[in-house]
C-alpha cells in the first residue's frame, strides 16, 4: 500500500471477506487473500513481528448490530457521548493494549479519546459504582502515538502498549470516547456484565457520577491484550469456542461465572495459570450464517480464535442450535433447516482442519443434555446421540471433553441435572458452569 487512499479502499474491500486488520498505521490482508503484493507482504510481516510478545488476556466475538435479546445501543450507536465497559482479564502483566474492531460498520468509526484502567475494587458488586476506577490508574492510549484514530468500516485495530500493571483474574476498565456519530455499532451482544454510557469526553474521570446509563453489551471492544509481567509470553491461551453456552448465558451478571471463568479458576489453582478466553456467541450456528447471531463458525474461526496472540489451544462446543432451531418456533431461529449427524460432523472437520493447519490444538465437546427444552425433539435428539458417540470414538479431535455426561440428570440423562439447570433446560447456571470446568482433563489443554 502506497497510499492513504488505498489503502483505506483495500481496508474497505477486505471487509466483505474476512475483514481487515490495523496495527497502528498498518493495514494487512487476510491469510485467505488470492493474490498478495510484496507491500502486503511486508505490512503482514510486521503485524506478525508486532505480535510477539503479546498475550489475549481477554476476547469478546463482535457479532453485528441487532435488536438482541435485551435492549442494547447497537443499532442507534453513539453521539457525542463516552463508553465505558469492564472486563476481567485472565492473564497479568505490566503492559495493556486494546482490540477495537468496526467490522460490522458501515461508516469509518472515529475514536476520538481512550483510556485504560484497573476497575475500582468491589465497583462490579455495587450498581451504582459500577463505572468508577482505581485513581491513579488511568492510562491515555494512543494509536499509532496519535491520541485519535479512525478505523475504517470493517476492520479492526489494535491501540499501542500502555504501561499499567494487571494481575490475573483483575478487572480493567476501557473507556472510549466516540465525539462523532458513529451509526450502528459492532458489538458482543450479551455480556453478562454491565457497561456504561455518559454524554460528553468522561475518559478521564475515576468516578462513576456521569454514567447514568448502562447495558449488558459491549461495543467495539474485541480484546485486550498483556505483555510483560513475572511469566514470559508464550503460546497456551485457551479459546473456548461456541454458542450461548460458552457465552455464558443465564450466568450471574458481573459476577464472571461463565464455564472460561471458571476453567480460568480451575487452571490457576492447579498451578498452571494461563489465558483462558472467551469466543462464544449466543445463537451461533456450526453450518449457518445469522442475522442475530454471527456468522457461520468456520467464517469466524480464525478471527475470533486462531489468530488471537499466544494461543495454543481451541476448545469447540457448538451445534445445538444447529440441531435445535429446526425444533424450536422462535421468530430469531432462522435459518432452521433439518440438519443430519453426517452434517454436523463434516462442519466440526472443517474446523479441526483448520486449527490444525496453523498448528492450534484442537479440543471437542460432547453436546449438553436438551431434553425439556424448546430445542428438543426427535431429530434434535436422535443427531446429538449420533454427533456426541462421534466425539467420544472417532479420534478426530485431540482430546475431548464429556459434558453430555457431566451434566446429565442421572435419573433422565436427556436432561440436564437439575442442580445444574438454569430453568430453561437448556443451558447450565453458574453451578453447571464450574461443573463444566471440573469435567475438562487439565492435560488435555
Amino acid at each position: 500500500m502506497t497510499a492513504v487512499a488505498t489503502a483505506t479502499a483495500t481496508a474497505t474491500a477486505l471487509a466483505l471477506t474476512a475483514g481487515a486488520v490495523l496495527s497502528g498505521a498498518h493495514a494487512t490482508s487476510p491469510a485467505t487473500s488470492p493474490a498478495t503484493s510484496p507491500a502486503t507482504s511486508a505490512a503482514t510481516s510486521a503485524a506478525k513481528k508486532s505480535e510477539a510478545g503479546w498475550s489475549a488476556a481477554w476476547a469478546a466475538a463482535p457479532q453485528r448490530p441487532s435488536t438482541g435479546f435485551k435492549a442494547n445501543w447497537s443499532e442507534a450507536g453513539f453521539d457525542g457521548q463516552t463508553l465505558r465497559q469492564v472486563v476481567r482479564v485472565t492473564e497479568g502483566g505490566d503492559r495493556a493494549r486494546i482490540r477495537l474492531s468496526n467490522r460490522y460498520g458501515a461508516s469509518p468509526l472515529r475514536i476520538e479519546s481512550a483510556t485504560v484502567a484497573r476497575t475500582e475494587k468491589g465497583a462490579e458488586k455495587r450498581v451504582k459504582k459500577g463505572a468508577a476506577v482505581e485513581k491513579g490508574s488511568v492510562r491515555r492510549l494512543t494509536f499509532d502515538g496519535k491520541r485519535s484514530v479512525t478505523i475504517p468500516a470493517g476492520a479492526d485495530l489494535s491501540s499501542d502498549a500502555a504501561a499499567l500493571d494487571l494481575a490475573p483474574r483483575e478487572s480493567v476498565t476501557v473507556t472510549l470516547h466516540l465525539a462523532g456519530t458513529t451509526g450502528p455499532a459492532t458489538f458482543h451482544a450479551q455480556s453478562f456484565a454491565t457497561s456504561y454510557r455518559a454524554d460528553g469526553d468522561h475518559t478521564a474521570d475515576t468516578g462513576a457520577k456521569a454514567f447514568g446509563e448502562s447495558t449488558e453489551s459491549w461495543y467495539y471492544l474485541a480484546g485486550v491484550d498483556v505483555s510483560g509481567g513475572e511469566r514470559p509470553a508464550r503460546r497456551d491461551g485457551v479459546v473456548l469456542f461456541g454458542d450461548s453456552i460458552t457465552d455464558g448465558f443465564a450466568s450471574s451478571t458481573d459476577k464472571n461465572r461463565r464455564w472460561s471463568d471458571a476453567l480460568a479458576e480451575r487452571l490457576a489453582a492447579a498451578g498452571d495459570q494461563r489465558p483462558v478466553l472467551n469466543a462464544g456467541i449466543g445463537g451461533n450456528l456450526v453450518l449457518n450464517d445469522s442475522a442475530w447471531y454471527g456468522e457461520r463458525s468456520a467464517n469466524r474461526f480464525a478471527r475470533d480464535a486462531l489468530d488471537l496472540p499466544g494461543v495454543g489451544t481451541v476448545v469447540i462446543l457448538e451445534g445445538l442450535n444447529d440441531i435445535g432451531f429446526y425444533e424450536g418456533d422462535h421468530p430469531t431461529y432462522r435459518p432452521a433447516p433439518k440438519v443430519t449427524a453426517r452434517q454436523l460432523i463434516n462442519g466440526h472437520r472443517e474446523l479441526i482442519r483448520e486449527a490444525r493447519a496453523k498448528g492450534v490444538r484442537i479440543v471437542g465437546a460432547t453436546l449438553l443434555p436438551l431434553g425439556g427444552s424448546d430445542h428438543y425433539g426427535t431429530h434434535s435428539a436422535k443427531v446429538s446421540d449420533a454427533f456426541n458417540k462421534w466425539v467420544r470414538t472417532s479420534g478426530e479431535y485431540d482430546a475431548y471433553v464429556d459434558f453430555d455426561k457431566a451434566l446429565a440428570d442421572p435419573g433422565d440423562p436427556e436432561r440436564i441435572a437439575p442442580a445444574y439447570d438454569s430453568g430453561d433446560h437448556l443451558h447450565p447456571n453458574d453451578a453447571g458452569y464450574r461443573a463444566m470446568a471440573r469435567a475438562v482433563d487439565l492435560k488435555s489443554l
